[in-house]
């Protein structure tokens, strides 16, 4: 029987201390923060923090809110990503197009985002608006990146496929889909912190009746500053998770490098 080479273990310690280490890197530094400043009201401790979080977990208003963020955010990332690339196929196929959609396109990635949340906040309700400013948010980074993807096949390569007589079914997907996806895959995976940051944004502003971001606003409000600090690392915890999902998937799906 051969020995074992004990590989999987170190490797299980390689991403346990890469983990680890900077988590206790940064809790010891916002410790002493903490200690400096010697107010909560101003700057909370992890421990009160983790206090205050633990026991929101015990909330069905906790689960409600996170499930309810997590669906809008979700939903109008989806909705997003789909209205990018379908305006980033037509702009590409279409010159009336492009010049038509493409400057409103890139107007709508300048604006300040909560320009159109103050805006959207008249026209829906509540609930919807956080979904609409996720996808506005989302459509022009998937936008921007599928096209860029849709013009990187080389003009020898699309003179072969015309001297081959290739269709545009067969052209679409042996050339421009291959060249396209990369691109594609970086702008979802881009645009998935933006739709969380515009998204809750939204709910801070809106405040709908189960929500993270509402959660913020009346932490803030109450000046509850350990539970503002709780709710605010959720929402960062499940970005991350969602993000992380989103480019495990992609990488089984033939995304990785």
């Amino acid at each position: 029987m051969k020995p074992s080479t004990g590989r999987p273990t170190d490797k299980g310690k390689n991403i346990a201390l890469k983990l680890l280490a900077p988590a206790v890197f940064w809790l010891g530094l916002w410790q002493l923060a903490a200690m400096a400043v010697g107010q909560s009201l101003l700057l909370p401790s992890p421990l009160e923090v983790g206090a205050r979080l633990w026991a929101l977990l015990g909330t069905g208003l906790f689960w409600l809110s996170a499930l309810a963020t997590l669906f809008r955010i979700v939903a109008g990332t989806v909705i997003g990503v789909a209205a990018g690339a379908a305006l980033a196929v037509l702009t590409h196929v279409s010159r009336a197009a492009d010049a038509l959609l493409s400057p409103a396109v890139r107007v709508l990635r300048a604006a300040p985002v909560v320009s159109f949340i103050v805006l959207i906040i008249l026209w829906a309700g509540s609930d919807t608006v956080p979904v609409i400013i996720c996808a506005m948010i989302v459509a022009p980074v998937v936008w921007e990146n599928l096209r860029t993807g849709l013009a990187s096949p080389s003009p020898e390569l699309l003179e072969m496929a015309a001297a081959y007589r290739m269709g545009a079914l067969r052209r679409a997907r042996y050339i421009y889909l291959p060249a396209a996806l990369p691109y594609l895959r970086s702008g979802v995976l881009s645009s998935i912190g933006l739709a969380w940051k515009s998204g809750v944004a939204a709910e801070v502003l809106c405040t709908p009746k189960r929500a993270l971001g509402s959660q913020i606003y009346w932490s803030k409000l109450y000046l509850e500053i350990p539970s503002l600090f709780a709710w605010t690392a959720v929402v960062a915890a499940l970005s991350l998770a969602v993000e992380s999902l989103v480019r495990r998937a992609l990488e089984k799906g033939g995304g990785g490098k």
